[in-house]
C-alpha cells in the first residue's frame, strides 16, 4: 500500500510537470552557474536576472541557476554581496548556458568573510528552524585548550544544549544526542568526538561552514527525529598552492591545498594532539610508556569532467588512543564519499554518491597471563541519487532515492585460553524514496511540501528472541544469511509555508513527521565511546515524532539586525529508555532491557543577531520542557527527559578593536539537568543502601560560564604570502565550579554527604595560526 501511494504521488507530480511545460516552444531557457573567479568557489545566493526586469533566479546551493524568458536579445546581470557586478549580453533565440565568474570587489578583498546567502534570506526562505555558521564566525569564538570546535559552536544556538560540561555531545529541542544525524560531506559520522567528548572530529581548517536543521529535515534525509547537522569541507580551493595551520596547547594542525591543471582541485589536512610526546621526559616508568593522543586526516579531490559534470572524492580517518603498561583503548571513525554532480540539458541537476562510514572501538589488555581483546562498532555502505528540477515558480521539484546497508557489531571478546565471547552481528537495510515541491503562489506566499517513504528491513544471519511481559526470553527463531525477516514501512510527510508581511518581516510555519530506526544504548548523559548502536526489530518499534513549529522573523536597518521568535511542539512515540540498572554492554539479550513509551517536548526560542559593524554577535534565549511517559519506568509516572533544561541563555559577541585586535566573549547559562538523588537509606548488617527519588525528580545546580578570547594579527596589511595570527583564550573566566558529577557517600554517618566533581576552572590557552 505504501508503495502504491508513493507511485501515485509521483505520477501526479509528473503529470503536472508535463501540463506546465507545454508552452516551452515560445520560451528559451537561460541556465548556468556562478563561481568565484579567483578560487572557483560556488557562490550560492547570487542574483542573476535580465537587466531592467524582474525575470531571473537566485543561484542554489550548487551555484546553479535556471529561468525562462521570451526569445530575444538581453543583458544578463549577475550580482553578489562583496563582488563586482557583471553584465553579459546574450542572444536568446535558443537555450543558453552561461557560466559566470565574479571577481571580489576591491573593498571586499581585505575583509574576513563574504556572505554566501542573500542578506534577507532569513525572511524569504521557506525553511525555518535552520541555523548556519560560517567557519570565520566559528573561529572567532573563544576555545577550550586552543582547539576551535564546530560542535561547541552549535551549542550556542537557540534550542541546542550541551549534554555535559566541556563535551561535544548536544541535544536539540529536548531530543537525545542519538536523534541527531551528523554528516561530513554527506557521509554519516557516528561518533563526532575526540578525547572522550571534549573535542570534535572536525578540523576547522578543512571546514567551510555548517548547517543545522532543527526538526524540519530536508526530505532527502531520514533516520533521525531531532536534527540534521551538515558539515561541509572547503570547496573554495585557491588557484595556487596554499598552506594553513596552527599550533595550540594540546594539538597542532596543517592543511595543504591547490590545483592540478585547470580542472582538478585538491586538499589534504591533518591534526594531532601531542601531550603524550612529553611523557618521555617523566622519571616515572609507567608514565614514560603511556600514550594519550588523537589524530585525524582529511583529503578531498574535485575534478571537472565538463561544463555539466564534476566528480568529488573525499575521505576522513580519525582515531583516539589511550595506552598504559597493561593495555590500550582506542576508538575512531572512517568515512569515504564518491560524488558525481551532473547538469542535464532539460533543467535537471543531479547528485549521485556512494558513501562509506565506519565507527569502531577496541580494548586490548594483558591481565596476568590472559590477553583480552574486545571490539565493537558499526559500518554503513550508502547509495544516494538526488535530483533537482526547477521548472517554474510553481514547480521546483526535488526527488531521489537512497539505500543503506547497516552492519552493527555489538561486541566480540577474545580471551587467551578461554572460549571467545561473540555477540551476533545485526544487519539491516534502510531505503528511502522522496518527492517534494516548492511552490510560489505570489510574491508574498510560498509553500513547500513533500513525502518520504522509508523502508527498514532486518537481515539474517541472526537469532531473534521473543520476550514475555516480564522481558524474559521465551522463544527464539534462527534466520539464515541475508534473509529478510522483518520490514517496517513509514510515510514521512512534511510541509512548510512562508508569508512575507513586507520586505523586512515574515511569518513561517511547518510540520514534519520523522522516523528513526537506529539508536544508542546509553544510560549516561555525558556519553561514552563504549556505547553501542542497536536497530529496530520485531521487538523494538521505530521511534517517530510529529513536530510542529511557527515563527515570526523581522530584520532591521537594512538587514543589519536579525530577530526571530520560534515556538515548537513535538509529540514522540516509541521513545527509548532502559530498565533500572540495565546491563547494556556485551548483553545478547539487550532488547529485554529496553522500555518504550511516549514523549513530548515544547518550547519557545528568541534570537537577536547583529551581522555587520565593529560589534557583531547574537543573543539567544530558549524556554523549553521535555518529558517522557513510559509504563515500566518511574512507576508509569511522567518524568523529565535527561536533557531537559527549562531556561537557556547564550550570548556571543565579537568586537573589532582595530585591524590588528579582535575581542570575543561568550556567556552561557542553563538550568541544571534533571537527575535522580537518594532521598533516604536503609541498613543491613552495618551496610547502608540508598533509597532513590523518582526518575529525574531533581535538578543539578544551574550551569553558567564566561569565555573570553583575543585575536591578534601582527601585520594585517602585509602583502606577503605568509600571514599569521595569535589567539589567547580563557575558558570559564570567573572560575565557576559547574558540576560534572554529583554522588553521595553512603558510608558517612549520620547523614550521607554530597560530593561534587567539576572539570574546568580558569583554563587559559594560546594558539598560533599561520597561512602562506
Amino acid at each position: 500500500m505504501y508503495h502504491y501511494k508513493t507511485i501515485i504521488l509521483l505520477l501526479v507530480m509528473l503529470l503536472n510537470h508535463s501540463l506546465f511545460g507545454q508552452n516551452k516552444e515560445q520560451k528559451t531557457e537561460i541556465k548556468g552557474s556562478v563561481t568565484n573567479y579567483q578560487t572557483g568557489e560556488i557562490l550560492s545566493g547570487a542574483s542573476v536576472y535580465i537587466k531592467g526586469t524582474s525575470t531571473g533566479a537566485v543561484a542554489d546551493d550548487k551555484g546553479q541557476f535556471l529561468f525562462t524568458a521570451d526569445k530575444g536579445t538581453y543583458i544578463i546581470v549577475c550580482d553578489f554581496l562583496g563582488y563586482n557586478t557583471k553584465e553579459i549580453k546574450i542572444n536568446a533565440d535558443k537555450n543558453q548556458i552561461i557560466n559566470i565568474k565574479l571577481e571580489l570587489s576591491t573593498q571586499q578583498l581585505d575583509e574576513a568573510t563574504v556572505s554566501a546567502r542573500a542578506k534577507d534570506a532569513n525572511i524569504k526562505e521557506i525553511n525555518m528552524g535552520v541555523e548556519r555558521l560560517t567557519i570565520k564566525e566559528i573561529q572567532r569564538l573563544p576555545v577550550l585548550m586552543g582547539e576551535v570546535d564546530v560542535l561547541k559552536a552549535i551549542q550556542l544556538l537557540p534550542g541546542v544544549q550541551a549534554t555535559s560540561e566541556g563535551g561535544s555531545g548536544f541535544s536539540v529541542r529536548g531530543g537525545a544526542p542519538d536523534q541527531n544525524l551528523i554528516l561530513l560531506d554527506n557521509t554519516t559520522v557516528y561518533n563526532a568526538s575526540h578525547l572522550l567528548g571534549f573535542f570534535s572530529v572536525f578540523n576547522n581548517d578543512i571546514v567551510s561552514g555548517i548547517e543545522l536543521y532543527k526538526g524540519d529535515l530536508p526530505l532527502k534525509y531520514g533516520g533521525r527525529l531531532s536534527s540534521l547537522l551538515s558539515v561541509e569541507t572547503k570547496s573554495n580551493i585557491p588557484e595556487r598552492f596554499e598552506a594553513t595551520g596552527g599550533i595550540g596547547l594540546i594539538a597542532g594542525r596543517v592543511m595543504l591545498e591547490g590545483k592540478i591543471g585547470e580542472k582538478t582541485l585538491w586538499l589534504v589536512g591533518g591534526r594531532r594532539s601531542y601531550v603524550d610526546l612529553f611523557f618521555g621526559l617523566s622519571s616515572d616508568e609507567a608514565v614514560k610508556g603511556a600514550s594519550l593522543h588523537f589524530y585525524d586526516l582529511n583529503a578531498k579531490v574535485s575534478h571537472r569532467l565538463s561544463d555539466n559534470d564534476r566528480i568529488e572524492l573525499s575521505g576522513y580517518y580519525g582515531k583516539d588512543v589511550f595506552g598504559a603498561e597493561m593495555g590500550q583503548f582506542s576508538y575512531g571513525n572512517a568515512t569515504a564519499s564518491l560524488l558525481w554532480r551532473h547538469s542535464f540539458a532539460k533543467k535537471i541537476f543531479s547528485k549521485i554518491s556512494l558513501d562509506f562510514s565506519n565507527y569502531n572501538y577496541r580494548i586490548a589488555a594483558d591481565v596476568g597471563e590472559i590477553k583480552v581483546d574486545w571490539g565493537a562498532g558499526i559500518s554503513d555502505i550508502t547509495f544516494k541519487a538526488d535530483f533537482n528540477q526547477n521548472i517554474n515558480n510553481w514547480w521546483n521539484l526535488n526527488y531521489g532515492v537512497s539505500s543503506i546497508r547497516h552492519q552493527l557489531n555489538p561486541g566480540n571478546v577474545s580471551l587467551t585460553g578461554i572460549s571467545d565471547y561473540r555477540l551476533q552481528n545485526n544487519n539491516s537495510l534502510e531505503h528511502g524514496i522522496y518527492l517534494s515541491n516548492e511552490q510560489q503562489f505570489s510574491e508574498k506566499f510560498s509553500l513547500k511540501y513533500g513525502l518520504r517513504l522509508s523502508i527498514f528491513q532486518n537481515l539474517g544471519k541472526t537469532t531473534s528472541y521473543k520476550y514475555d511481559e516480564n522481558h524474559e526470553v521465551v522463544d527464539s527463531v534462527h534466520y539464515g544469511s541475508n534473509k529478510i525477516y522483518n520490514t517496517y514501512f513509514r510515510l514521512e510527510p512534511r510541509i512548510g509555508a512562508v508569508f512575507l508581511i513586507n520586505d523586512r518581516s515574515s511569518v513561517k510555519a511547518n510540520y514534519a513527521h520523522n522516523a528513526q530506526f537506529l539508536q544508542l544504548a546509553e544510560n549516561s548523559s555525558s556519553g561514552s565511546p563504549l556505547n553501542i548502536w542497536f536497530a529496530a526489530s520485531p521487538n523494538i518499534k521505530p521511534q517517530s515524532v510529529d513536530a510542529f513549529s511557527i515563527g515570526y522573523f523581522r530584520n532591521f536597518k537594512d538587514n543589519m539586525y536579525e530577530t526571530s521568535v520560534e515556538a515548537y511542539y513535538k509529540s514522540m512515540n516509541n521513545v527509548i529508555d532502559f530498565a533500572e540498572h540495565a546491563d547494556l554492554i556485551l548483553n545478547q539479550y539487550l532488547e529485554g532491557e529496553i522500555r518504550t513509551g511516549k514523549g513530548k517536548a515544547y518550547g519557545i526560542e528568541l534570537s537577536v543577531k547583529k551581522n555587520t559593524g565593529k560589534l557583531t554577535g547574537f543573543i539567544n534565549y530558549t524556554l523549553s520542557r521535555s518529558e517522557r511517559t513510559i509504563a515500566e519506568v518511574n512507576e508509569g509516572c511522567t518524568y523529565l527527559a535527561p536533557y531537559d533544561k527549562t531556561h537557556a541563555v547564550n550570548i556571543a559577541l565579537n568586537y573589532d578593536i582595530s585591524k590588528k585586535i579582535n575581542l570575543s566573549l561568550t556567556w552561557v547559562f542553563a538550568t541544571g539537568t534533571p537527575t535522580t538523588y537518594p532521598t533516604g537509606r536503609f541498613e543491613i548488617n552495618g551496610e547502608y543502601f540508598p533509597i532513590y527519588s523518582g526518575r529525574n525528580e531533581y535538578h543539578k545546580p544551574d550551569y553558567h560560564r564566561l569565555d573570553i578570547s583575543v585575536n591578534y594579527t601582527p601585520k594585517p596589511y602585509s602583502k606577503k604570502r605568509w600571514k599569521s595570527e595569535w589567539n589567547f583564550s580563557i575558558y570559564n573566566a570567573y572560575g565557576r565550579k559547574n558540576p560534572w558529577l554529583i554522588r553521595y557517600n553512603q558510608s558517612d554517618y549520620p547523614t550521607p554527604q554530597a560530593e561534587m566533581t567539576y572539570l574546568f576552572r580558569f583554563v587559559p590557552s594560546i594558539t598560533y595560526n599561520f597561512k602562506f
